[in-house]
C-alpha cells in the first residue's frame, strides 16, 4: 500500500495520480524479461554490453501503489483476447520454468473474466497487453498492478495431479478479482486508505458474482456466508472490530481485513438487492462514467446510485460507518380469524467499539411465506413497511408488518439468499426449520434451516458433555439429515454442503462465553459418529453410485461428485470406527482432490497407525519438489484434532522443508494450527498460545505483515473458559513486553489486549 516511497521520493498516496513511463535495464542473461505497467514502447540491446533495456508507457493516470516492475527469468505462456469492440489484446502469464503447462487454467479463467466483465458490467480492457507474474514468496494472494498483476503462484498453478477442486475454484476467483480491479480499483481508485472498501468490497462482490455464474450460485453463496461467519463475524464481535470504512488506522496493511473485503462485498450486495438488477446496473454505469480516472469516495459511489434511481441512500450509508453485526428478531403472530400474519421485527446492534453510535440500518430482509405444499403463498396486502419483490425493507428499530388474505398459516422463510450480513435470534421453532429444510424453494434458506438445527444440537451436546451427562441424540434431526442425504434430486455439491457438519469453531462462536474446546470436540465427534451410523446405508449407496471417474475435469459437476463422495467416505469411516474406507480411497486416488482428502482422513482418524506414517512419507517423497503441494502436507498434520498435535507441529518447524521466511509455508503450518485446530491450539496449559506468540515474534523480525496476520488468531481469546483465558492473556502480555516489535504487530497486539 505504501511501497513506492521505498523506491524513490514520491507522494505515495492513492489520490496522487500520474502517468508513468518506465525504462528498465538489466543483464539479458539474468533477466531476459523486463516488464512494467502499460504498453511496450521500445526494447533492445545496449551496445557493447550483455545488457538490454525495455521501455513501458502506461497512458492511464494511476497512484503509485499500482506501479509494478519485474525483471527476471521465467517460463511464459501466451494467448490473446478479442474485445467486444474488436481490439486484440495480448495475454501473457509468467511462471517458474517447467511449470508453464500448469498455468493453462489460469489463462482460461482470465479470458472468461474478460468476457464476463464486458457482458455483465460493460467494461472492456483498455491496454494492448495484460500480464500476470506468479512468484512463490508473496505475502498476499495477488495484487492488481495496472496491466501487470503480481500473483502468489498458488493462485495460478494447477493441474489434476497437484491441485484440488478448491484450488481450481480459488484460481478462477482470484484471477477474476484482480482483473476486475482494472476498472474498480485502477481506472477508479480510492481517494485515501479510509476508502479501501470502495475498491475491495465492490470487487469482491464482482468476483463472487462471476464465480456464481461460472459454477453453482447456491453453493457459491453458502461458501461465501460460511467464510463471512467464520472470519468476519468474530472480527465484528471482538477487539479488532472496525467499520467497513475505518475511521483511524496505525498501519494500513492491517486493514486488509474480512470486514473491508467480505462485509464490504455484502454491503454492495444489499445495495443491488435494494435497487434491483436494472437500478444497480444504472448506478454502476453512472459511477464508471462520472469517476473514470479519479480517486473517489464512498459518498461519490453512493451518490451515483441515488442519482441513477432516485433512491434515498442516506440511511443505507450507515453500513459503511457503524461496526458490528446487527441482530434481527422476528416474532410471527398468526390470526386465524382473519387469516392475517403479523411479523414483529426488531433490529439491534451492540456497539463493539466505544464511541460509535448504533442507529438502525436500512437492510433488505428477503423472505417467503411457505405453505403446507412447499410452495410460496400469495398474500392480498402487506402493510406496515415497504415490501417488494420478496424483500422487506427494514429501516426502523421495530417494525410490524401485516400480511392479509392468506389461505392458511404459513411457515416464514427468513433471510433468503442471506440478503443482509446479520444474525437471526431467537431462531424459529425446530418444527418450522425441519419443514424448511425439506421444502424451502430458496437453496440458501433450506441449507440454513438444516445447518441451524445441527448447530443447536451440537451446542446442546457440548453442554451435556460439560455437565458429564450422556448426549441425547435427536431422532428427528437424524431423520431429516438422512432425508437430505438420500435426496438425489439435489445438486451433488449442494448436498455435500448440507451434509457437512458445522465446524467446531462455529459451535464455539454459538456458545460465545466460557468456551471449553475439549467439550466441543468430544460432542462433535459423538454427533458425527451417531449420524454416520444412523445413515450408514445411505452413505454406502452414495459411495457406490459415485465411483471415481478417470476423466478428471475441474468443472462444477465433477467437483460436486467428488465432494459428495468424500462426505460419504468420511461418514462410512466414522460409522465403522476405523479408516479402512479412507485408506482405500487413498490407494485408488488419481487426482489431488481425492488424494489430499483421503490423506487428511487417514491422518486425522488414525494418526498412530504405521500405515498412516507410510502414507505421509510417500506423499512427501512424491511431491518434495512441489512447494504448493507440500503446503497441504503440513496443513493436514497441523489440523489433527488431538491435544498432542502441538508437539508434532513443533517438530515440523525443524524439518528441512519448513522455512520461517516463506509466507505460504508459515501459513500452512503455524497459521493452520492456530486457526484450524480448536482443540490443540487452545490447550488448557497454554502451550498452544505460547507457541504462536513465540512464532510470531520470530516471524516479525523478517515479515511484519505475516506476523500481524497470524496474531489475529488470538482475537477471541476472551471467549474461552477462565483457565485458558488467563493463559492466553499471560502469553499476549509476554509478547507485548518485547522490545522492537513492528508497528504492524504492535497495532494488532494493542487492540487485542485493549478489548
Amino acid at each position: 500500500a505504501e511501497g513506492f516511497r521505498r523506491i524513490t521520493y514520491a507522494y505515495d498516496r492513492p489520490d496522487v495520480l500520474a502517468v508513468y513511463t518506465t525504462r528498465i535495464e538489466a543483464s539479458r542473461t539474468d533477466a531476459p524479461f523486463l516488464l512494467s505497467n502499460g504498453n511496450p514502447v521500445e526494447a533492445g540491446d545496449i551496445p557493447g554490453t550483455d545488457r538490454h533495456f525495455a521501455v513501458w508507457h502506461d497512458p492511464f493516470p494511476k497512484p503509485a501503489y499500482l506501479y509494478a516492475m519485474v525483471a527476471g527469468d521465467f517460463g511464459r505462456i501466451e494467448d490473446s483476447f478479442t474485445t467486444l469492440s474488436g481490439r486484440v489484446v495480448k495475454l501473457e502469464i509468467f511462471v517458474e520454468h517447467g511449470r508453464e503447462d500448469r498455468a493453462d487454467y489460469a489463462m482460461d479463467a482470465l479470458k472468461r473474466s474478460m468476457r464476463w466483465d464486458e457482458e455483465r458490467f460493460g467494461r472492456e480492457y483498455d491496454l494492448d497487453i495484460f500480464m500476470i507474474v506468479a512468484v512463490s514468496d508473496f505475502n498476499m494472494g495477488a495484487m492488481e498492478n495496472k496491466g501487470l498483476n503480481i500473483f502468489n503462484d498458488k493462485y495460478v498453478l494447477a493441474d489434476p495431479r497437484t491441485a484440488t477442486d478448491q484450488d481450481y475454484a480459488n484460481i478462477e476467483a482470484i484471477i477474476a478479482h484482480e482483473y476486475f480491479h482494472n476498472w474498480t480499483g485502477n481506472r477508479i481508485t480510492c481517494r485515501d486508505w479510509f476508502q479501501l472498501c470502495l475498491k475491495e468490497g465492490l470487487t469482491v462482490y464482482r468476483d463472487h458474482e462471476f464465480s456464481a455464474d461460472m459454477r453453482s450460485r447456491a453453493v457459491k453463496r453458502i461458501a461465501e456466508v460460511r467464510l463471512l461467519r467464520a472470519h468476519q463475524f468474530p472480527e465484528d464481535n471482538g477487539p479488532l472490530a472496525h467499520p467497513v470504512r475505518p475511521r483511524t488506522y496505525r498501519e494500513i496493511n492491517n486493514f486488509y481485513t474480512a470486514t473491508v473485503y467480505e462485509k464490504g462485498s455484502e454491503v454492495v450486495r444489499m445495495l443491488a438487492t435494494i435497487l434491483g438488477e436494472t437500478g444497480f446496473r444504472a448506478g454502476m454505469d453512472l459511477f464508471f462514467a462520472r469517476h473514470d480516472g479519479q480517486a473517489a469516495t464512498i459518498e461519490q459511489f453512493l451518490a451515483c446510485f441515488a442519482d441513477a434511481t432516485g433512491e434515498d441512500l442516506t440511511q443505507f450509508a450507515l453500513w459503511y460507518d457503524q461496526p458490528g453485526t446487527p441482530n434481527i428478531a422476528v416474532m410471527p403472530q398468526w390470526q386465524e380469524a382473519n387469516h392475517t400474519l403479523s411479523l414483529v421485527i426488531e433490529q439491534s446492534l451492540r456497539a463493539p467499539v466505544t464511541g460509535h453510535t448504533t442507529n438502525p440500518f436500512h437492510l433488505p430482509l428477503a423472505f417467503g411465506l411457505v405453505g403446507a405444499d412447499g410452495e410460496d403463498m400469495v398474500w392480498k396486502t402487506a402493510t406496515g413497511a415497504r415490501v417488494e419483490n420478496g424483500v422487506i425493507h427494514l429501516t426502523a428499530r421495530r417494525t410490524t408488518i401485516n400480511f392479509t388474505g392468506l389461505a392458511a398459516r404459513p411457515v416464514v422463510s427468513l433471510l433468503r439468499g442471506f440478503s443482509a450480513p446479520v444474525t437471526l435470534s431467537p431462531r424459529q421453532s425446530a418444527d418450522d426449520r425441519r419443514f424448511l429444510a425439506r421444502h424451502d424453494s430458496d437453496s440458501f434458506a433450506r441449507w440454513e434451516a438444516l445447518n441451524s438445527l445441527l448447530v443447536d444440537h451440537l451446542k446442546n451436546a457440548t453442554l451435556s458433555v460439560q455437565r458429564g451427562e450422556a448426549i441425547d441424540h435427536d431422532p428427528a434431526l437424524s431423520e431429516i439429515y438422512g432425508a437430505v442425504a438420500a435426496d438425489s434430486s439435489l445438486d451433488n455439491a449442494y448436498r455435500a454442503l448440507c451434509l457437512t457438519l458445522p465446524a467446531e469453531t462455529e459451535i464455539a462462536r454459538e456458545i460465545g462465553t466460557d468456551i471449553d474446546p475439549d467439550a466441543i470436540h468430544s460432542a462433535h465427534q459423538s454427533v458425527a459418529s451417531h449420524l454416520a451410523r444412523t445413515c450408514e446405508t445411505i452413505f454406502a449407496r452414495i459411495h457406490h453410485e459415485l465411483q471415481p471417474r478417470r476423466d478428471y475435469a475441474p468443472d462444477a459437476a465433477g467437483a460436486g461428485r467428488r465432494a459428495l463422495r468424500q462426505v460419504a467416505t468420511e461418514m462410512l469411516c466414522r460409522a465403522s470406527g476405523h479408516a479402512e474406507h479412507a485408506f482405500s480411497a487413498l490407494a485408488g486416488a488419481d487426482n489431488m482432490t481425492d488424494r489430499a482428502h483421503a490423506l487428511m482422513l487417514v491422518v486425522h482418524l488414525d494418526a498412530d497407525n504405521p500405515q498412516t506414517a507410510e502414507a505421509l512419507n510417500a506423499f512427501r517423497t512424491e511431491f518434495r519438489n512441489e512447494p504448493i503441494v507440500l503446503d497441504k502436507w503440513f496443513t493436514i498434520q497441523a489440523t489433527i484434532p488431538r491435544s498432542d498435535t502441538l508437539e508434532r507441529v513443533e517438530k515440523l518447524t525443524k524439518q528441512p522443508g519448513f522455512s520461517w521466511e516463506n509466507p505460504n509455508r508459515v501459513r500452512a503450518l503455524v497459521g493452520a494450527f492456530a486457526t484450524g485446530n480448536l482443540v490443540a491450539f487452545n490447550r488448557a496449559d497454554g502451550s498452544g498460545f505460547a507457541f504462536l506468540c513465540q512464532s510470531v515474534a520470530r516471524i516479525d523480525a523478517v515479515n511484519p505483515q505475516v506476523a500481524a496476520r497470524l496474531m489475529t488468531a488470538m482475537r477471541s481469546f476472551r471467549m474461552l473458559e477462565p483457565v485458558r483465558r488467563d493463559e492466553a492473556l499471560r502469553c499476549l502480555n509476554q509478547l507485548a513486553a518485547r522490545e522492537h516489535l513492528s508497528v504492524d504487530l504492535r497495532d494488532i497486539l494493542d487492540r487485542t489486549l485493549a478489548g
